[in-house]
């Protein structure tokens, strides 16, 4: 039952991002694969002058993905996040590489003049034009890898949002984890006195119970009926038996799948407090719910 602020950085302070990523490996923070050779392409780039005189803007945007990489990795988040942000910077890089590659060999045809001829000169063209292609590439990438993290992040909030909701669910419903799975428990008044049709508040809490089932398709549900012990055992036994199909066939009725629902009716057996005054009994009049953990099967009472 499973969500990266991007903030503006300048030019000037990418050899501290740069300081600050080495001390972070020094602690041994979670890296990957693919941020380590992010680090290592932004190194090289930082390393050659004409990156940072020829592709400042690009420059800058490559130093705060690889800044958002880093810190995703500070904080430990998943390897997958940790490379979708890392891809990012790394196609950045490539792009302020190629744009300072074009704009030099540009600079490089500007600077030639005269003494060089024309062949040459169609020739540094024709690499310009290359470089330029490739920044295109490049930046066309970047732009795909951004959506695709964008991507990843709304749906990493949308899974947060509906544990949230679940979580809130299941505790107004005061469900309990146990060694056989999450319980939840009906007592003796919502249903009918001696019947085991669901009261009114009996289906307003079943509506809530299918709500919570319905998000988790893959668990298990055993419905379990107990009485207290006024009355013989059999009309205990078979009155549990039938409040547990009760509740079964109204969360059925409510869009829960049949095969996924099986009841059991204890009778008198397993009470939760003594017979021996009318609050007691009341709390041995009950129906639990067990959800399975993960789709697990469900351990038998003992």
């Amino acid at each position: 039952m499973k969500q990266l602020n991007l903030k503006k950085l300048s030019v000037m302070p990418t050899v501290l991002a740069v300081s600050i990523m080495l001390a972070a490996c020094s602690s041994a923070p979670t890296t990957t694969s693919l941020l380590d050779q992010t680090r290592g392409d932004f190194s090289a780039a930082q390393s050659n002058p004409s990156v940072a005189a020829n592709a400042p803007v690009e420059f800058k945007a490559a130093a705060e993905a690889l800044d958002r990489a880093n810190a995703a990795a500070d904080k430990k988040e998943s390897v997958d996040a940790i490379d979708k942000l890392a891809y990012l910077a790394k196609q950045k890089i490539a792009v302020a590489q190629e744009v300072a590659k074009s704009k030099q060999a540009e600079s490089d045809v500007a600077n030639a003049g005269r003494q060089r001829d024309e062949i040459r000169l169609q020739q540094r063209t024709q690499e310009a034009d290359k470089a330029k292609m490739s920044a295109e590439q490049a930046k066309a990438d970047a732009d795909a890898a951004r959506r695709q993290a964008e991507a990843a992040t709304a749906s990493a909030r949308e899974e947060q949002s509906k544990s949230a909701a679940l979580q809130q669910q299941l505790a107004d419903l005061q469900a309990k984890q146990t060694d056989r799975g999450l319980v939840i428990t009906l007592n003796d008044v919502l249903f009918n006195t001696d019947k085991a049709e669901l009261s009114a508040e009996g289906m307003r809490t079943a509506q809530k119970m299918a709500d919570v089932l319905l998000q988790e398709p893959q668990s298990a549900v055993l419905i379990e009926g107990f009485t207290d012990s006024t009355g013989t055992s059999a009309h205990n036994l078979q009155l549990s038996q039938r409040r547990a199909e009760s509740v079964r066939n109204a969360l059925i009725g409510l869009g829960v799948k049949a095969d996924k629902v099986s009841t059991r009716g204890y009778g008198e057996a397993f009470p939760v407090a003594s017979n021996t005054d009318a609050g007691s009994r009341q709390l041995n009049r009950r129906v639990e719910i067990v959800l399975s953990q993960n789709g697990a099967p469900i351990a038998n009472r003992r």
